[in-house]
């Protein structure tokens, strides 16, 4: 009993050093990330005043019923909120699809399809985004939610986490369900892909979180005030005034809370999904 306390307070001690570091890092993100939320409750006078206040003197709506009444930040909400989940919602079926049939089915060329699936991984946005831009106007789609949408929808990330997440599933489980009579449609549907919930959840939080806070392809494809997503706006409303602080931090609030419930409720599936898919494929 004396050895194993002695174990257990020498494990104490030599993990001080790693709590420590850790508690810092975290503060060091935390800290300025509640000051803005808290600031976005501030008149302009207290946020730029001399000693800076943490904690509002006066609680305050005005920044928020001021960045709506000069962008419009409910439109530019509702535009995030449809590319988002849009985009996301097609995503999952398309990215969950190709990862099946590259973990499920031999196919001729299936491996040199997976390389060069793979190797547009390797390929800045930056790269293919004016050739992605022709393509969308030649075909009519400037300045439309199709234009903004269908381009991001599949991702060879996702392609390549969801293939490695199936790759898990023995495909005994498969054989059997068509032994009984069941389609492949359904096999898919009701066998595997709850069989990946994880998986699935990280993908939705990825392509969320990628489209919500997407501001380059946005800014490409739409040129129209009505068209404007959150982070498209916010980022045009302040390189183009005079930067008024207690308006910024309100938008940013915004921009912040969905991301963060999204991923409160979701962190353990994400946890997961991430780890299988890279211990996996």
């Amino acid at each position: 009993m004396v050895g194993k306390r002695k174990f257990k307070i020498k494990n104490i001690v030599c993990n001080i050093p790693v709590i420590v570091i850790l508690t810092s890092l975290a503060l060091l993100v935390l800290i300025p990330t509640v000051w803005m939320m808290l600031s976005a409750f501030k008149s302009e006078k207290e946020i730029i005043s001399w000693p800076p206040t943490f904690i509002p003197n006066r609680l305050t709506l005005e920044n928020f019923s001021d960045v709506q009444r000069r962008i419009n930040i409910i439109k530019y909400t509702a535009n995030s909120v449809i590319y988002a989940g849009i985009t996301t919602s097609l995503a999952v079926v398309v990215n969950s699809m190709a990862g099946y049939a590259y973990a499920f089915y031999e196919f001729k060329g299936k491996s040199l399809a997976f390389m060069m699936t793979l190797a547009t991984m390797m390929v800045p946005f930056q790269v293919i985004m004016v050739p992605l831009f022709l393509v969308v106007h030649k075909m009519g789609m400037y300045d439309s939610y199709l234009g903004l949408i269908i381009p991001r929808i599949a991702v060879a990330g996702s392609i390549f986490m969801m293939r490695a997440a199936f790759t898990g599933i023995p495909k005994e489980m498969a054989e059997a369900a068509r032994i009984d009579g069941l389609s492949e449609y359904r096999i898919f549907w009701n066998i595997m892909l709850p069989q990946v919930k994880p998986a699935i959840i990280t993908l939705i939080i990825l392509s969320v979180n990628g489209s919500w806070n997407d501001l380059l392809w946005p800014m490409i494809v739409t040129s129209s005030t009505e068209m404007r997503t959150l982070a498209n706006g916010l980022a045009l409303f302040i390189g183009q005034n005079t930067i008024e602080y207690g308006m910024a931090f309100a938008g940013a609030l915004i921009s912040l809370l969905p991301m963060f419930v999204l991923y409160m409720f979701g962190q353990k599936y994400f946890v997961e999904g991430m780890v299988s898919s890279g211990l996996k494929g």
